[in-house]
């Protein structure tokens, strides 16, 4: 099991695929994907038992589905750093006839994607259907699945927030990036949440904090915690607090790098801002 320093270093690597991948194309959406790279990174290389040689029906490992499917980047480079494909396959991001698209697709037969994420609030209602599936089958083995706050403005998300409970889908930890931007705003101006831990709560989900979501260290305990707290008849909803953009300050806290690529001079900003890439 890697250090948390070690983690941290492949998450500067991991951010630094984010912005040359967005820049090579000059597009994507780099701010929500550098703002949970600790969380994917914690995922993969701490928190999940899953196997990067990868079957669809992921029988007796965790699996993870991805609801925003705009921030592919961090997601992409993760998979790939963890062994799911080639590294270098990553430069294809976004071009033509590649596996990697701007929302991950499954047409193409990408290691690691089991689930088209192009449209918001679908990923919830996946993620219990897989969770019960794991039930049904007698698999032990735990759902996680990650979600963006401007995406719970979305009506469906909140038909699975009241059916997990009242199933007991208790196998689930589902996180939400609570990075208080989205594409037209703070989400605060666009469609306020108003208070989520209560709502959850109210609906009957066992709600848990994780207070910074970008300290590599408070998401590994933050999600072991949730993972302690499966089993005992409730759905775990985890909210997340990060930065959008994080680890590039130009980028960081302004929902006008949702989905906007650096330029030449940007990108080289940015790269200077993270640590040197090694081998891993």
């Amino acid at each position: 099991m890697a250090s948390i320093e070690e983690l941290q270093r492949i998450a500067s690597q991991v951010r630094r695929d984010i912005v040359r991948m967005v820049h090579a194309v000059n597009s994507g959406h780099p701010g929500g994907s550098l703002g949970c790279t600790e969380f994917f990174v914690a995922l993969y290389f701490d928190v999940m038992k899953h196997d990067p040689k990868f079957s669809m029906n992921g029988e007796g490992e965790d699996l993870f589905f991805l609801s925003n499917g705009h921030i592919s980047p961090v997601f992409y480079s993760v998979l790939a750093r963890s062994g799911y494909f080639d590294i270098s396959e990553l430069a294809t991001f976004r071009k033509l006839n590649t596996r990697l698209q701007g929302h991950p697709t499954t047409h193409e037969h990408l290691p690691g994607i089991r689930v088209a994420s192009g449209s918001l609030g679908q990923g919830m209602s996946v993620a219990i259907g897989a969770a019960l599936t794991k039930k049904l089958n007698k698999d032990t083995s735990l759902v996680f699945s990650l979600h963006g706050d401007g995406e719970l403005q979305e009506g469906q998300v909140w038909e699975s927030m009241l059916f997990a409970p009242h199933h007991k889908v208790d196998n689930l930890i589902c996180t939400v990036d609570y990075n208080g931007q989205q594409i037209d705003g703070p989400t605060e101006k666009v469609l306020s949440l108003g208070d989520l831990e209560a709502k959850a709560k109210a609906f009957g989900w066992d709600v848990m904090a994780i207070a910074d979501g970008n300290n590599m260290a408070q998401v590994i305990d933050g999600l072991n915690e949730a993972k302690s707290r499966t089993g005992h008849g409730k759905p775990i909803f985890v909210i997340m607090k990060t930065a959008m953009g994080a680890g590039v300050d130009f980028m960081m806290g302004s929902h006008k790098w949702h989905g906007v690529a650096p330029n030449d001079e940007q990108l080289k900003v940015a790269l200077g801002q993270l640590v040197e890439e090694k081998d891993y």
